[in-house]
């Protein structure tokens, strides 16, 4: 299991910023931000979602606060996004690569983090093309 690490939220992040450090931590999900909350299980509509990335975190915080968010692999994905929410009053959704797209984790907001990216880094290896043996060619 990976260990710990932390995001910090401050005057000075983006979205930008904070969407790139939480894809190092795991390269197969990624954070967005929006203006509303969304209920468990169910998704928050894209057009609530901040698309200008350079946006300063401050400016879209309910609770004006700096601080550290902890990125627990072992934590659940719903119980992240009500850190944010809580903490900095943030509203945040993940999102798991599958494939070429992204998908909305709120079906599988009980899966910990490292599950979720797990699950993303499978379907990568799954879409891999096979190689072609040199023999294997098709007679007209």
């Amino acid at each position: 299991m990976k260990t710990k690490h932390y995001l910090t939220i401050d005057e000075r992040q983006t979205i930008e910023g904070i969407q790139k450090k939480f894809n190092t931590e795991f390269p197969f999900l990624k954070i967005e931000f929006f203006r509303e909350r969304h209920r468990a299980g169910i998704g928050t509509e894209r057009k609530n979602m901040y698309v200008d990335k350079s946006v300063r975190i401050f400016s879209i915080q309910l609770i004006s606060k700096e601080g550290k968010i902890s990125l627990d692999p072992g934590e659940s994905v719903q119980q992240l996004e009500i850190d944010f929410d809580e903490q900095f009053g943030l509203y945040v959704q993940i999102f798991r690569k599958s494939g070429n797209i992204w998908l909305e984790t709120s079906k599988t907001d009980n899966w910990t983090l490292e599950q979720q990216n797990e699950e993303g880094q499978s379907t990568k290896e799954e879409l891999k093309p096979e190689k072609e043996s040199p023999d294997d060619h098709d007679i007209w």
